[in-house]
């Protein structure tokens, strides 16, 4: 009988880098990844209701250095919001480079899609995604990107975030270190 309760709380929702790659090109450094998760049935349910859920991804590129702490060259960030429309039934994907509010949404991309295994392979691919100009020759090609990807609970309705706290269902993150070694940027 108290096997159950732990069977609960060990459950978490793993998520699956399966490929990342930043090319350093003439245009800038860009950013490409495949993200591989499902969602927990707590948050499905609640997205199925209606409730939106917000994603975050995070992309710093720094130089390396080894006299003194490496030297921050560039921070991007992309919001997602993705909440399901009831009277279309359809579901609706909104990125943008700032937070999503609900007092409006400001300059955002938005899509639509029929079906929830559509919106989420389009929430966990990033492709070509610039996250910096392109580097200055003082970096010896010595650069590294730090990368996160999360579900932000801090945007969910106040019950959601108090009933979330503590709860691996609602722990969705991932982050990511990649040393980058270049000749120069590829024409």
């Amino acid at each position: 009988m108290w096997l159950a309760p732990r069977a609960a709380q060990a459950q978490t929702t793993p998520v699956d880098v399966q490929q990342i790659q930043v090319e350093w090109t003439e245009a800038g450094v860009f950013l490409s990844t495949i993200l591989k998760f499902d969602l927990s049935a707590p948050v499905e349910d609640a997205l199925r209701k209606g409730i939106p859920m917000y994603f975050v991804a995070e992309a710093e590129l720094y130089r390396d250095r080894w006299y003194w702490t490496d030297q921050k060259l560039a921070s991007e960030a992309r919001h997602m919001r993705l909440a399901f429309q009831p009277l279309t039934r359809r579901w609706r994907l909104n990125v943008a480079p700032t937070p999503i509010s609900n007092s409006g949404l400001g300059v955002t991309l938005n899509q639509s899609f029929d079906t929830l295994q559509d919106a989420l392979a389009s929430v966990q691919r990033f492709a070509r995604w610039k996250i910096g100009d392109p580097p200055d020759s003082e970096t010896d090609g010595k650069l590294h990107v730090e990368f996160s990807f999360r579900l932000d609970v801090s945007q969910l309705p106040r019950p959601f975030q108090i009933g979330a706290v503590g709860q691996s269902d609602w722990s969705l993150s991932v982050n990511r270190s990649l040393r980058l070694a270049f000749e120069g940027p590829t024409k």
